[in-house]
């Protein structure tokens, strides 16, 4: 496929050497499509690829702000407008240390795509700054928020971008963020989701994502004749996404036995003590280490004494959950996990995978559900939520819950039918590229140039 190879070549020639983790995501999308593009070489004509690999607007900004003793701060904000071709812009804000232009373009390609195979009408962007909530007092978040709010509230908008929580953005920050808007504004506009329920927010935001990925995950596995109900589960990270996952698998009767954070690993073979996981990570918002302490038949693994990625994927397991960060679950790990057993991996964090790893599974047909499909029930939520703020209506629990359950199982069926379609057996992952992008492509050729 000479084009999907020219169209790479010219990325890397358009974009920084360093945008290791972009030049990734768009490799893995475009490898996969090649079936697609070979019985439809009608996109090659309209230059798609090239088209869609390629941001609508980069938007780099300064924030200025004032920490508690008036000392002024200056941290870097960016957007990725990626792509609008099926609907407004959509995708979170993420405040992080580690954010960067290249974290922030894979997440924004990626977003595209999940975006799309929702079936909902909305584009793909990603957003953020380089600043480190912890160790904040609110007052420091609510002023820095404002002034991510100011420097850039005049490029978005309910019809053009519209922001979303994400990695140390949560309901708090997102309230201040809404808050500034509407004051700098004077309007009530939708333009953030997983806003607090007193501000419009969505009863079940906060746990979409988490739930989503069990509802995809138990839908593959009845569609094969298999459940969770029972298993030992495996989960990475301590996050929103992580304990929600965790919380679901209870409900449906899996035994999720791991989770971690930066510091550590806690296994506990007994099942994690949810109530105590909660208390340490969303109340005290402290270490793992105090699990440790408080459950004595849990191991706690430092991340410093434990070499060869994380220890979550030494612990033998029916399914695993990478629910932590990107590129987290590499070959070494893979193989551990492939020797121990392990009949599927359900991605909750954005590619925490690696290629290597990814290629072991397949090599060793290991179910592997890709993150775009697997973790796209917070979006989906999200636009529940813009759905009822447009309406001026809310929605119970129960209806939220049950809209998420259709619509992850449909993701499923929808991938499923374009695996068998393009003869991919149960390669998700490129099923899950090959719709993605046959529906964005669609719409832009729709559009004209």
């Amino acid at each position: 496929m000479n084009y999907i190879q020219q169209a790479m070549e010219i990325a890397r020639g358009t974009n920084c050497a360093g945008d290791t983790t972009f030049f990734q995501a768009i490799e893995e999308v475009l490898t996969s499509i090649k079936p697609f593009i070979k019985k439809n070489p009608e996109y090659i004509e309209h230059n798609i690829i090239e088209r869609i690999i390629c941001p609508n607007r980069e938007i780099r900004f300064k924030i200025e702000w004032l920490d508690d003793k008036n000392r002024i701060h200056v941290n870097n904000g960016y957007r990725i407008q990626f792509n609008n071709a099926l609907g407004p812009y959509k995708g979170g804000v993420r405040f992080h240390p580690s954010v960067n232009p290249d974290i922030l373009k894979f997440l924004a390609f990626e977003q595209i795509f999940k975006n799309a195979i929702t079936g909902l009408h909305i584009g793909g962007a990603k957003g953020g700054a380089d600043f480190d909530p912890k160790g904040k007092s609110d007052q420091e978040i609510m002023k820095f928020c404002q002034a991510f709010m100011t420097a850039f509230y005049n490029s978005i908008g309910e019809d053009i971008d519209i922001l979303g929580g994400d990695i140390g953005v949560g309901e708090r920050e997102v309230g201040y963020l809404f808050g500034q808007y509407k004051m700098l504004t004077n309007s009530y506009d939708s333009i953030i989701t997983s806003k607090p329920i007193a501000l419009g927010g969505s009863e079940g935001r906060s746990s979409a994502t988490g739930y989503g990925l069990v509802y995809f995950t138990q839908t593959l596995l009845e569609d094969m004749g298999e459940t969770l109900k029972g298993k030992i589960c495996t989960i990475s990270g301590s996050g929103n996404v992580a304990i929600h996952a965790i919380e679901k698998l209870y409900d449906i009767g899996a035994i999720p036995v791991t989770c971690s954070d930066s510091k550590g690993t806690i296994h506990d073979p007994n099942g994690i003590d949810l109530a105590l996981l909660k208390e340490i990570k969303l109340e005290q918002r402290a270490s793992l280490e105090l699990y440790a302490e408080e459950k004595k038949t849990a191991t706690y693994v430092k991340r410093e004494e434990y070499q060869g990625g994380s220890y979550v994927w030494d612990i033998p397991c029916f399914a695993a959950f990478p629910c932590a960060t990107q590129n987290e679950l590499g070959e070494e790990s893979a193989q551990k996990l492939i020797d121990n057993d392990v009949k599927i991996i359900a991605e909750g964090a954005n590619m925490p995978t690696t290629t290597q790893g990814i290629e072991l599974f397949m090599k060793n047909d290991i179910i592997f559900a890709p993150a775009k499909a697997a973790n796209a029930g917070g979006v989906a939520v999200s636009v529940l939520e813009m759905s009822q703020n447009s309406a001026f209506n809310y929605w119970s629990p129960e209806e939220i819950d049950q809209k998420l359950q259709e619509i992850m199982s449909k993701i499923y069926r929808d991938i499923k039918k374009t695996c068998d379609e393009y003869n991919l057996d149960m390669d998700l992952a490129a099923g899950a590229n090959i719709l993605g992008f046959k529906r964005v492509a669609k719409a832009m050729v729709a559009q004209g140039v």
